[in-house]
């Protein structure tokens, strides 16, 4: 796990920027602390930050060059099947020189091509350059574990794991307004684009090659499961096979050099995960954490009865909801564009406590787009069977908008989220999807912003990221989409980025590309019927489960923001970012917008106003640290 970068030459005048290669090394310091290094040749430098993980020696150390110097690779990720793949590799003639991932992914590129990304199972981002034909490849994995982003102008190629390491090297950047239009929609910025209209992502699941002459972006790997040549299996034969196929991605995620961890919420999928772990690892060390003034959302209980019952050396991590508003600024900080998803914090702050543990940790992540495991994926498969919810729904709305929405409390949640069912399910398939994926709908977003923007390339971008949600009705379409909109946008995003600002690198086992390729084939019905979610995930590991474990619900946990907002920080706010002479100045916003915002939220019924309210305050907290 690194940071890695890069800037290609394509004229004489982009040679001016290799030197900048330093910068964009010590922008990803935080993210490889135990070594940075540089290479140049010619047209090229390239640049590594590493974390130790796999093979601690010096040798193993990036930059890392093949053993005729013609092939240079940096890599941040880890190749699980590395040791396969290394005796195929020695079969036909490779020498190594040393026990390192990267040297192993490094031949087998220089073998296979693009091709060789086939044969990968692990999570990575990494480029190869070719010294004679001076040509620059660029991978990224199948889900977008890990991030890889880059900038392209006429003269120069920069990349980067961060994209304040691209900012660094002085590059002109302007606004791009149709992905502020859609930060405000989804609190967070889709693949491919970013908040900049020079800077892109590289898409999960593709690959690019970029020379002198041309950039050619590729798609090697799409979610879009291939239909069976037999016959679907049954419910019994696919628990046998989820069982293997996840017993197998934790064993191959068990690999390491460094001493190596698991996140236990408590909830449903990180315990499954730690059982199968620690039948493979008796000395497993987990890691829950707990909130002392919010027993509601404090899951230790539940955690510690999954730790007894497997005999980990368990750690309870006790916060207070003050402990996170004192990172607050700090992971604001760590935010290269806006992403305004607030259990953010959580995330740092328990990973800032386990990376004194461990430096590798196991996460439950992405169970819930694969099997169903959201409130909104049982409101969709309700839509979908039930023709006559949405006109009953329909006529609930006018009265669902008089009872008291927040998320302060139990009732007024459940308020909340039938209001916003009640929203959606009248709408088509695809526009119910980005409704129930969205905090603010589009007349909301279109109300605050001052700034112009396409609306034919918005919905142009949008339809791109609705392309599962045609043709046949199926739940299935929904998670697909899940899977390549908000995993890779939202979630994995979250996790690397707040895991990484601690040097913690964190494995998703459920992310298996065995096990995702075989649940997105199996029928809906197997992950969603009526009100149990993950059906098959839970009836698979029962017994594997603690008795009050097996069968509770999904259980987030909510950042106290109205609380804070109505309190000692919204002064800070107030007075700094949303200040009237300020947001005039700025030209982003409208005013009266504002100030309704600002009404809203002491109000007695203030719905989802607070996570409304945390995306402008990340937005401008950013503007002022990267625009003032």
């Amino acid at each position: 796990m690194c940071g890695i970068s890069g800037i290609l030459a394509l004229t004489e005048s982009g040679r001016d920027f290799l030197p900048k290669i330093e910068v964009c090394v010590e922008a990803n310091k935080k993210r490889g602390p135990d070594n940075q290094q540089t290479f140049y040749n010619n047209n090229i430098a390239l640049g590594h930050s590493r974390l130790s993980v796999i093979d601690l020696n010096q040798e193993a150390n990036q930059p890392f060059s093949d053993g005729s110097g013609r092939y240079h690779i940096v890599f941040n990720g880890e190749i699980y099947n590395f040791q396969t793949l290394r005796v195929d590799l020695e079969m036909r003639g490779y020498i190594f020189r040393t026990k390192s991932d990267t040297e192993v992914l490094l031949n087998l590129f220089i073998e296979e091509g693009a091709e060789a990304l086939n044969k990968l199972n692990g999570f990575f981002a990494f480029a190869v350059y070719d010294s004679i034909e001076e040509q620059l490849f660029l991978a990224r994995d199948r889900y977008g574990i890990k991030p890889l982003i880059y900038y392209k102008n006429d003269d120069v190629f920069i990349f980067s794991s961060r994209m304040q390491g691209i900012k660094d090297c002085g590059i002109q950047t302007t606004l791009d307004s149709e992905s502020i239009y859609h930060y405000f929609q989804l609190n967070y910025i889709p693949q491919p684009y970013s908040i900049y209209n020079e800077i892109k992502k590289i898409p999960a699941g593709h690959y690019c090659r970029i020379d002198k002459h041309n950039f050619l972006l590729t798609r090697y790997y799409d979610l879009k499961p291939v239909a069976l040549k037999t016959a679907i299996p049954t419910y019994n034969e696919a628990k046998k096979n989820i069982l293997q196929l996840l017993t197998k991605s934790v064993e191959r995620r068990l690999i390491t050099d460094v001493p190596l961890g698991a996140f236990l919420s408590g909830g449903l999928d990180s315990s499954i995960i730690v059982a199968l772990a620690a039948q493979l690892k008796p000395d497993l060390e987990t890691f829950s954490v707990g909130f002392s003034d919010q027993p509601h959302y404090d899951e230790r209980r539940f955690a510690a009865a999954v730790a007894k019952k497997y005999n980990t050396r368990h750690h309870e991590i006790v916060l207070k909801s003050s402990d996170l508003f004192n990172v607050l600024f700090d992971v604001l900080d760590e935010i290269d564009e806006p992403f305004a998803d607030s259990s953010a914090l959580a995330v740092y702050s328990l990973s800032k406590e386990v990376k004194k543990h461990v430096t590798v940790a196991l996460s439950g992540d992405g169970a819930d787009e694969l099997f169903g495991g959201y409130i909104k994926h049982s409101a969709e498969w309700m839509a979908l069977k039930y023709n006559w919810l949405s006109s009953s729904m329909r006529l609930l709305l006018p009265f669902l908008k008089l009872l008291p929405q927040s998320r302060n409390s139990s009732s007024a949640n459940i308020f909340r989220q039938l209001n916003r069912m009640a929203e959606g399910i009248g709408l088509s398939e695809a526009d119910r999807y980005w409704r129930w994926c969205s905090i603010s709908t589009a007349e909301e977003v279109k109300s605050l912003l001052q700034i112009n923007y396409s609306t034919q390339i918005s919905n142009s971008r949008k339809a791109g990221n609705l392309r599962f949600m045609k043709g046949k009705r199926d739940l299935n379409n929904v998670l697909l989409s899940d899977q390549e909109l908000v995993l890779p946008g939202d979630m994995l995003h979250k996790v690397d980025s707040m895991s990484m600002a601690h040097a913690l690198e964190v494995r998703v086992p459920f992310l298996d590309h065995n096990l995702v390729s075989y649940v997105n084939l199996l029928p809906a019905d197997y992950k969603i019927q009526w009100r149990m979610r993950k059906r098959i995930l839970r009836d698979t590991f029962a017994s594997f489960l603690p008795e009050e474990v097996k069968n509770r619900g999904k259980h987030g946990f909510e950042v106290p923001l109205l609380n804070w907002f109505r309190g000692e920080f919204g002064d800070y706010i107030r007075d700094n970012l949303l200040e009237a002479v300020f947001i005039k100045r700025q030209g982003i916003f409208r005013i009266e917008a504002i100030t309704e915002l600002q009404k809203k939220l002491h109000s007695s019924n203030p719905g989802d106003i607070a996570s409304k309210l945390w995306a402008l305050i990340v937005f401008q907290y950013w503007w002022k640290k990267h625009h003032q």
